[in-house]
């Protein structure tokens, strides 16, 4: 049974995707309550399935394999796995029960409520799966999934934004899917419970780098990571509120959940590894809570608030690879830390979207004073607020504290002054987180509206209150049960976390640990005092105090950098194409004209040698005369003409000789060539032999 519902977790929300989709298009003239009955009754049985699972089946796996390992696809129902199974199912009904509200004014979609549910099978399968293809097939199928819920709106900004996530995201993941193909040719497998083992042995330690670098970028992208955060400052704004909280909430955490299998079962205590992870989570921590700060847009600094939390939870992950076998704090504080943001974020971000929804704006300027009259709202953001700014009594303080003392305890092994560099920014960024979560709280639940306040005085519902009333359980029972609650929570994660026991307890609520929110809340006064109440402050036309926009929208990296670049790069394609296409008859001639003149060269230049030696060193003599033939004769004759005064009788005496002697050569060749010559020769010469023969002996 168990394994069933563990299947089930996957494909019972995305069975029931496509069931609903058919559901809306059946019955129109209800349309908007069928599909809001439809996401609460799927989203309440998947958490029902999960909490029965978290309570018997722990430890329940189920594989699904094939001929060829790599298709097979295996799950597991255990450690942080299980209890982000269970965040991300009570985070999902937490939105559903907040869209019918939301969405009252135009009514719920059937693409909207289609890829809501198709997305929460493919989270559910991203944390379960045990193997990493597994993981990354559904990490896709996610990412693509929640493309429609920033482009929803449809309006220029929403598709701009929609546009901006869908590259990152197909960017990131095929960058990913290539670190994959490098670990699977250096280990042979995949499956995370090999990993550890096989990368701790493997010998070409460059390639091992190259493939955690190329799935830190994918992943990374997800979580929100400086620099490839460009998406999420974006999409949230666009997104509708319960999508934003999701989008926050828990498909950032896909990304940290990849992040850690790489930490812990690939460069598990590798310090370049650790030391990078550290160098990017600080600067995503101190870069988001400043943009918090400058916006004046109520989701726009949630979102960036989201960018700043990541940084936050970076740095805790830096600290269990770079603490190695003394990590107990960094893994517990990191558990813990994950848990909170997703729930703080489920509270602040529904309870933005049930003020847009009575609103209709998201411009602090025109939320000024929304909820003054409505002190339950005020209630639950502020306990959101709080847990997210680390306040003692919340979850946020707990993990806030734990990661701060594991950075404490790193600094204080090292004696690292850059480590204590990064304490005081950490300390800076939690003053930050705390200065603009008190500028929302004053400005929707304190100050008086405005003449640009908004008009429409709907209440919120029933449903909505339950929604928001979700989250704020967890965060004050376990941020006040640190021992007998909280910290069993996060020893389930330590096995997956590559976490430890701690040898010791901690004392959460002593002056050591105090002390450190205490220089954040002194931070957040002078900020939000001296900063944000001058600074960031002007008077409007009619002299009323206003909140300014300082920090505009295209003050971005994308605008400014990756726009600029990307423009550049494709101009230089652009070029090269248009070379190859247009301009390759014009090469090929002036490469054949070069041809045919390097060939004349060649074959005009031995000519051109042989003309110059013949000229100079090669120069030919005349052949020496040749005797006449019958020279003799010629002169004999010459002789005779002169001697007897060159008379008619003898001026043919040369050629009587040459005719005496041609006859008598004739003559003797026909002698000397017969064969009877040869035989009288042959007997002339035996008879010789013999008579010498006869006179000497």
């Amino acid at each position: 049974m168990q394994e069933t519902l563990l299947l089930s977790l996957i494909f019972f929300p995305i069975a029931a995707a496509i069931l609903t989709f058919f559901l809306g298009k059946a019955i129109r003239s209800y349309g908007h309550a069928a599909r809001s009955v439809a996401l609460i009754a799927v989203t309440a049985l998947t958490f029902a399935a999960t909490v029965f699972l978290l309570i018997t089946g722990r430890g329940t796996a189920v594989q699904l394999s094939a001929e060829n390992a790599l298709i097979g696809i295996s799950m597991a129902f255990d450690g942080l796995p299980a209890i982000y199974a269970l965040v991300t199912t009570f985070m999902w009904l937490g939105a559903a029960l907040l869209s019918p509200q939301y969405f009252r004014h135009h009514g719920i979609s059937d693409r909207y409520a289609f890829f809501f549910l198709f997305t929460l099978g493919a989270t559910n399968g991203v944390f379960l799966s045990t193997n990493l293809l597994s993981i990354f097939v559904f990490f896709e199928m996610m990412s693509l999934a929640s493309y429609a819920w920033v482009a929803e709106e449809e309006t220029v900004g929403a598709l701009k934004a929609g546009k901006t996530y869908l590259t990152i995201a197909v960017i990131g993941g095929m960058v990913t899917l290539m670190g994959l193909f490098l670990l699977y040719h250096l280990t042979g497998t995949l499956d995370i419970a090999e990993l550890k083992t096989l990368c701790a042995t493997a010998e070409n330690k460059t390639e091992l780098y190259a493939a955690a670098f190329c799935i830190l970028f994918g992943f990374g992208a997800k979580a929100g990571m400086f620099p490839i955060h460009i998406w999420l400052p974006k999409a949230h704004p666009v997104a509708p509120a319960p999508a934003s909280a999701l989008l926050s909430g828990v498909l950032t955490k896909t990304g940290i959940f990849g992040i850690l299998i790489v930490t812990v079962h690939i460069l598990w205590g590798d310090a370049l590894w650790g030391y990078v992870l550290l160098a990017l989570g600080a600067v995503t921590m101190f870069l988001g809570a400043l943009l918090a700060v400058f916006s004046i847009n109520l989701k726009r600094t949630l979102a960036c608030s989201s960018l700043s939390q990541i940084g936050f939870i970076l740095v805790g992950v830096s600290m269990i690879s770079l603490l190695g076998e003394e990590n107990a704090l960094a893994a517990h504080g990191t558990a813990l830390y994950m848990v909170n943001h997703s729930i703080v974020k489920l509270v602040l971000f529904l309870t933005a979207g049930a003020i847009y929804a009575v609103a209709h704006t998201l411009n602090l300027n025109e939320l000024r004073g929304v909820g003054r009259k409505r002190p339950v709202l005020a209630a639950i953001f502020l306990v959101g607020g709080a847990s997210l700014a680390g306040i003692p009594g919340t979850l946020g303080y707990l993990s806030k504290t734990l990661v701060h003392e594991a950075i404490v305890e790193f600094a204080h092994h090292t004696g690292n002054p850059v480590i204590t560099a990064v304490e005081w920014l950490f300390l800076l960024s939690g003053g930050l987180t705390a200065a603009y979560v008190t500028k929302l709280f004053v400005a929707i639940f304190v100050e008086k509206p405005t003449e640009r306040g908004p008009q429409n005085k709907r209440r919120i519902s029933v449903l909505s209150y339950a929604s928001l009333l979700m989250g704020v359980v967890p965060i004050l029972t376990l941020g006040c049960a640190p021992h007998a609650i909280a910290e069993k929570v996060a020893a389930i994660a330590l096995p997956f976390v590559g976490g430890h026991e701690m040898h010791h307890a901690v004392h959460y609520f002593a002056w050591v640990n105090l002390k450190g929110v205490c220089i954040s809340l002194a931070v957040a006064v002078l900020v939000y005092f001296l900063f944000i109440r001058t600074v960031l402050m002007t008077r409007d036309k009619s002299g009323n105090r206003i909140y300014a926009d300082r920090w505009k929208e295209k003050l971005s990296m994308e605008d400014l950098l990756y726009v600029p670049v990307g423009k550049l790069l494709i101009g230089l394609l652009t070029v090269c194409a248009r070379l190859l296409s247009d301009g390759l008859e014009p090469l090929a001639a002036v490469f054949f004209r070069i041809y045919r003149t390097l060939c004349r060269i060649f074959c005009d230049v031995p000519d051109l040698l042989v003309l110059g030696a013949r000229q100079t060193a090669l120069v030919p003599v005349d052949p020496p005369e040749l005797r006449p033939k019958h020279a003799f004769c010629i002169r004999l004759g010459g002789w005779i003409d002169r001697t007897f005064h060159r008379s008619k009788a003898h001026k043919n005496t040369t050629e009587f000789l040459i005719r005496i002697v041609e006859t008598l050569s004739e003559v003797t060749h026909k002698i000397t060539g017969n064969f009877s010559f040869a035989l009288l020769a042959a007997c002339f010469g035996i008879v010789l032999i013999l008579v010498c023969v006869a006179l000497i002996f």
